[in-house]
């Protein structure tokens, strides 16, 4: 035994004395490469100080719009340190700060239009604990603060906040990049009659008090830190999962989202355990500028997922999706935001697949390529080739800037080609010992690269199938694989039969689901008549559509054909609707028609809805 033990161990050194290089090496390199990067968007210099817990005590006023707060945070030091640095956004009002219990020097740098202040703090030799008294400006860039008249029930004031990628640093002062996690608790006074929550481990009633208590165990970063205060019920959907929502929604949002403890469960069997233990969503009100975001234990949500049939719940999954990648492997910048959504998509549709069959997950494939193609376009013709890179350099410039289908969509086909070159067996251990060895981690794009080449491919399959042309390289590779919907097939058909004369109601459509009507409206020729448009509409009735995809998409022609019994519905649809997703196609769309004219007047009756995320975009688009 000991004889075959020597040999076993000399094979051992052989092998990694004879590889090209040896798996130790490259595990110590892909460490040491995760831990070598440059955040250019947050002042923080964690090498030095960083943050470790956050207690945050907070006293929120409605009437003020003004949230009163202690952050007080456990630090780590480096021996050399004399100072910490925090990001600062938005006039945050700093009264006081104390390091250890002592009233400390602090300077408050000057303010970039993207990073804000930095706000310094000058610190004792060996200093553990730095408190920080302040106040948030009622007009902080993440806080949205909403009136009875905004929300569902139309009783009760909402709030709601949104820090990706660098605004947590409007509602307190943060080292905010995406590489720096800490844990956090808090406690929360809000007025009576309204309940809080947060990413965090939450309450599921209101209570007497208006004061409530969180804990967040687990490291998250600034970003994945989120509040939200307003009338909203609770209601378990499953052992793990829940749903928060105002009374008025709260059946339809139950009904919506029944198969979410199906969608953990499916998760699990593919990349390993949850580890955030519970997975509840809240319903927002229509002003949230997104689908969703994937805050822990709680994510929250658009109400223009709830389209009565289920039919748009894949953002649920991507949501969920996120718990592996994001919020347990993190990416290190917003450099490398691909890791996060390339990731998620591709985990996404796997969950769709496992839950609703190939042919589901193609439809949404071929959609995303579909937004794809058209990303790529635009930024092509715009002069912008570098945004179409999947490591992005947005130095200088807003990281939202990077936040296009080009993270998701070119990330999620890139990581498709590389399931088609290993096989499917293969990639699911390889993705799912990702995750596992990386929890509560950050990566780089570099570090990725030096992961898949120790793990899954050999030198010469990442050279051949041109990964760093994907990676690094503009526009899309010509191996880009082309999903296929057979469900589409029979969608393309039907046009074609349209377009040659059958009447829209002789065409085949029972059962479609809403992508096949998504795919429908996408693929209908330019230039409609009036009459040709009637007649789809009168059939279909997309302009009473419930769905808002089909809505969105439908606008596009609307608005392009001059057809005019759709306006006031479109109108309505971008004053009442915050997401951004819906609103710079179809303002861009009035734009380029001509129309930029009603597209201001709609805008300025709209803005006051909108979050600051989507006043932004808008703003740039229109000109305001």
């Amino acid at each position: 035994m000991r004889l075959l033990s020597y040999l076993i161990l000399a094979v051992t050194l052989i092998t990694e004395l004879t590889s090209c290089k040896p798996v130790k090496k490259e595990k110590e390199e892909a460490k040491e490469t995760m831990m070598k990067f440059e955040d250019k968007h947050t002042y923080a210099k964690p090498q030095e100080a960083v943050i470790t817990h956050l207690d945050w005590t907070a006293n929120v006023d409605f009437e003020t719009k003004i949230i009163t707060a202690t952050a007080v945070y456990n630090i780590k030091t480096a021996e050399s340190a004399s100072k910490i640095i925090f990001d600062t956004k938005d006039s945050l009002n700093i009264i006081a700060v104390r390091v250890d219990g002592k009233v400390a020097k602090y300077e408050i740098g000057a303010t970039d239009e993207f990073l804000g202040a930095p706000l310094t703090v000058e610190l004792a030799k060996e200093a553990k604990q730095v408190e920080i008294d302040y106040k948030t400006n009622p007009t902080a860039a993440a806080v949205q603060w909403l009136s009875p008249q905004q929300t569902a029930n139309k009783t009760t004031p909402f709030l709601f906040t949104q820090s990706q990628a660098i605004l947590a640093r409007s509602w307190f002062p943060i080292q905010d990049g995406p590489g720096i996690r800490f844990t956090y608790e808090a406690e929360v006074t809000v007025p009576k009659g309204m309940i809080a929550l947060m990413s965090a481990e939450n309450p599921t009633e209101k209570n007497e008090t208006g004061i409530y208590s969180f804990s967040m165990k687990q490291p998250v970063p600034a970003y994945l830190m989120a509040l939200t205060i307003g009338d909203v019920d609770y209601r378990k959907l499953g052992a793990h999962t829940g749903i928060y929502a105002e009374s008025t929604l709260m059946g339809k949002a139950a009904y919506e989202f029944a198969e979410m403890e199906d969608m953990l469960v499916a998760a699990e069997k593919l990349y390993g355990k949850y580890q955030w233990e519970v997975y509840d969503m809240i319903i927002l009100p229509p002003s949230f500028p997104f689908g969703g975001m994937e805050n822990p234990r709680l994510t929250f949500a658009t109400p223009t997922i709830i389209a009565g049939d289920r039919s748009l719940t894949a953002l649920v999954a991507h949501e969920l999706a996120h718990s592996w990648s994001g919020n347990l492997v993190t990416n290190a910048t917003w450099d490398d935001f691909w890791l996060n959504e390339g990731f998620t998509v591709y985990f996404e549709r796997r969950i769709m697949e496992s839950l609703y069959g190939k042919n589901y997950a193609e439809m949404l494939a071929q959609l995303g390529y579909q937004d794809l193609l058209e990303t790529v376009d635009d930024y092509m013709e715009n002069n912008q080739p570098e945004d179409t890179h999947l490591k992005l350099n947005l130095d200088g410039r807003n990281p939202d800037d990077g936040m296009s289908d080009i993270a998701y969509e070119k990330g999620y086909f890139f990581l498709r080609l590389v399931e088609n070159t290993v096989g499917r067996e293969k990639f699911d251990v390889f993705l799912k010992d990702y995750f596992q060895g990386n929890a509560f981690k950050v990566m780089t794009t570099e570090a990725f690269i030096i992961h898949l080449k120790a793990n899954l491919l050999d030198s010469a399959t990442y050279t051949s199938i041109g990964a760093d042309q994907w990676i690094y390289g503009e526009g899309l590779p010509d191996n880009l694989p082309t999903p296929n919907s057979n469900k589409f097939e029979l969608v393309n058909a039907e046009i074609e039969a349209w377009k040659n004369g059958t009447i829209a109601k002789k065409l085949e459509t029972t059962d479609w689901s809403s992508h096949e009507w998504l795919h429908f409206i996408r693929t209908l020729p330019s230039g409609l008549s009036f009459d040709k448009m009637k007649e789809l509409d009168t059939t279909f009735r997309f302009t009473k559509s419930g769905n808002t995809e089909v809505l969105s998409a439908w606008f596009q022609h609307t608005i392009k054909n001059n057809y005019v019994p759709a306006n006031q519905v479109m109108k309505d649809f971008l004053v009442s609707v915050g997401r951004r997703k819906f609103l710079t196609p179809t303002y861009t769309a009035l734009k380029e028609s001509g129309k930029l004219s009603m597209a201001k007047e709609i805008y300025k009756e709209a803005r006051p809805n909108y979050h600051s995320v989507s006043q932004q975009t808008m703003d740039e688009l229109l000109g305001f």
